[in-house]
């Protein structure tokens, strides 16, 4: 096992994320490097699968979601639109509380919002809920320390990326080639790549879709790291048409 800092340094870091602590960003100063690797250090199997370029690419796929769910760039934006990644922290305009009262085995608590935060924008309380037992904290009661502790917030965009959740297989198989497609999934035409990816992560609001402007987005971001990274982006990047899980 390599400790992942041995891929992605602080200076590769920094040189991603060039506008996360600037004053325009509300999280500014919350996502540190030493929390990042300290939250994949609870995940070894996290970059730390196959060979060099997978698992280069694995990371670089990471980053690359996490930056368009928190991105504060813009079209004109200075260094582009994707040097601002991890620029958010939680959602600013929630449409809801994001409580399925029809789940029960991950009940609402009352006055708690289970709205978008941290790196994955974790939310709903059927993902708060797992998500804190798996990491240790009480995600329907204190759904807001994923807002205010940078290495829970890291943590949880880590446990959704390598947690399987049945029908949908995780990220992490996705992207280092352990994803094997089931009828369901051929016939949706879901096949490996960063598309697949998008499509886990919000692929009933993006995939299906011709030239979806978000779907856009990330592929943007992963187009910039993977050249960071030195290593290619592989192929089947957007899920236009896929059918969604």
């Amino acid at each position: 096992m390599h400790s992942i800092s041995s891929l992605i340094t602080r200076d590769l870091f920094d040189s991603i994320f060039l506008h996360k602590d600037d004053t325009a960003c509300p999280a500014k100063n919350f996502y540190t490097y030493e929390s990042f690797i300290r939250a994949a250090h609870c995940f070894p199997s996290f970059g730390n699968t196959g060979r060099v370029a997978t698992r280069k690419r694995e990371i670089a796929a990471f980053l690359a979601q996490i930056s368009h769910e928190t991105t504060g760039g813009w079209a004109t934006a200075p260094d582009g639109p994707y040097a601002w990644g991890l620029c958010f922290k939680e959602e600013i305009r929630p449409q809801s509380n994001y409580c399925d009262s029809t789940n029960t085995e991950w009940p609402c608590y009352p006055g708690k919002s289970y709205k978008g935060r941290g790196p994955i924008q974790l939310s709903w309380n059927f993902n708060y809920g797992p998500a804190g037992k798996a990491l240790g904290f009480d995600g329907l009661r204190n759904p807001d320390i994923v807002s205010n502790n940078s290495l829970i917030a890291f943590k949880t965009a880590l446990w959704f990326w390598m947690t399987e959740q049945k029908p949908k297989p995780s990220c992490h198989d996705v992207m280092v080639g352990r994803y094997v497609p089931t009828e369901a999934d051929l016939t949706a035409n879901r096949t490996a790549g960063f598309g697949l990816v998008t499509n886990i992560i919000n692929g009933g609001l993006e995939c299906g879709i011709p030239g979806d402007s978000r779907v856009n987005d990330r592929i943007g971001y992963f187009r910039r790291y993977s050249k960071l990274f030195n290593v290619d982006t592989g192929r089947n990047l957007d899920c236009e048409d896929q059918k969604h899980f």
